[in-house]
């Protein structure tokens, strides 16, 4: 079993655009390529967990999405870096309404995480989830991960709980990577 980098997709990864599903307006965040390879190379598998609710709201389809895990797939083998896996809820908050009742893979869940740990072979107890929001970080908590929040203004609510209390707070993804590698990264 291998550890993972478990990321957020929207601004965490690359930069949020809402319900963005055009490959050619993403743009990866500062750092994130030179983080993501420094990671690879100290053996970290890449995940990515994100809440999609533009296919249930019909902004998107579940087909567009895979255009945009494909292009993903591509930039980051471009930078060196295999992804392991693109996990998403298509489902708004709040539930599922055909069948009125809350889905177990929208963050804060877990769900989405134990499935990749299920399919990939994960060792969760060596693993990190990287996000910009307390729901990511309540997921990543819930699931048994280390986790680092992203202070970078996307987080508004400012919830606190036990489970939503990151093990670090940084400022970008290379403060994160210096933690989780414990390397001076300049």
């Amino acid at each position: 079993m291998v550890p993972a980098i478990f990321l957020d997709k929207d601004g965490t990864l690359i930069k949020d655009i809402p319900y963005n599903v055009d490959p050619r307006r993403i743009q990866f965040m500062p750092g994130t390529k030179e983080g993501l390879q420094l990671l690879h190379v100290a053996g970290y598998k890449f995940v990515i967990i994100t809440n999609q609710p533009g296919v249930a709201a019909g902004y998107f389809s579940e087909k567009a999405l895979y255009v945009v895990e494909i292009f993903m797939r591509q930039q980051m083998s471009e930078f060196g870096v295999p992804l392991a896996g693109f996990f998403y809820c298509p489902h708004l908050p709040g539930g599922m309404p055909d069948y009125d009742m809350e889905c177990s893979c929208r963050k804060p869940k877990p769900g989405l995480i134990l499935k990749a740990i299920r399919e990939l072979g994960i060792d969760v107890m060596r693993s990190w989830f990287i996000g910009d929001i307390l729901n990511d970080i309540e997921a990543g908590r819930r699931a048994g991960c280390k986790t680092i929040l992203i202070d970078n203004g996307n987080e508004t609510e400012w919830i606190l709980s036990s489970y939503r209390l990151p093990h670090y707070t940084v400022k970008n993804f290379l403060e994160a990577v210096r933690i989780i590698t414990r390397r001076v990264i300049v």
